[in-house]
């Protein structure tokens, strides 16, 4: 396993907002659901997904441009249609894509082992900040997921933080437990597997949309 290399997302280079192409452009058929996948590494996890779901669109963005052009080109050799590795800082070029999504459209996002940026100083990078969330609650449907993953405690936690500090969403608990002790969408991203080949401990939450109405002031993070 590699180690990440990281980027600063709040770098003046990642401030800049990207134009992400619309979903007609990018899907052969853009009226099917989305998952979206923010961090999606070298894209093994959509991949999969993808290939078993023909009749979803899956979208991977990604803040390191090597690996989005690795996914892609993989993307492309295999022929799938229904999915697509973009470059960008989500919390910069995500808001207004998403603003073009049909209503309902959005059903799934899953946010798993991102960049730990362990120093104080330094959690403002972490990508799950309270204006993504929001953006994301403005868009998934009612009972849409957000399923996130770690293998660092102090990662999921401040990731569970900004989620239940919005108003927007609800977890969901499997036979009582705090964490899911499986993927439930059984398809591993690289570091999840390099994890449980090394019996590290995983923590794993769902959260579902509820039925609250947006309004950007209900976010009290």
């Amino acid at each position: 396993m590699r180690h990440r290399q990281h980027v600063n997302p709040l770098s003046q280079f990642f401030q800049v907002p990207f134009s992400l192409p619309d979903k007609a452009i990018i899907f052969e058929e853009p009226q099917y659901p989305i998952h979206l996948d923010i961090g999606s590494a070298r894209g093994n996890f959509l991949i999969e997904l993808a290939s078993k779901y023909p009749k979803w669109n899956f979208l991977g963005l990604e803040i390191r441009e090597p690996l989005v052009i690795s996914a892609e080109k993989r993307r492309n050799q295999l022929g799938l249609t229904n999915l697509k590795f973009l470059f960008c800082n989500v919390n910069v070029s995500l808001d207004k894509w998403l603003l073009n999504l049909d209503h309902n459209q959005l059903h799934r996002v899953s946010i798993q082992f991102p960049d730990p940026w362990f120093k104080r100083k330094h959690f403002k990078r972490r990508v799950l900040q309270p204006y993504l969330l929001n953006s994301l609650a403005s868009s998934l449907r009612i009972g849409g997921e957000i399923f996130i993953q770690s293998d660092n405690l102090e990662v999921i936690e401040s990731m569970i933080d900004v989620v239940e500090n919005s108003c927007y969403f609800d977890r969901k608990l499997f036979d009582g437990l705090k964490w899911l002790d499986k993927n439930p969408y059984k398809i591993y991203t690289e570091r999840e597997i390099y994890a449980l080949e090394r019996e590290l401990p995983i923590y794993r939450a769902m959260y579902c949309r509820n039925s609250k109405l947006f309004i950007n002031a209900c976010n009290n993070a």
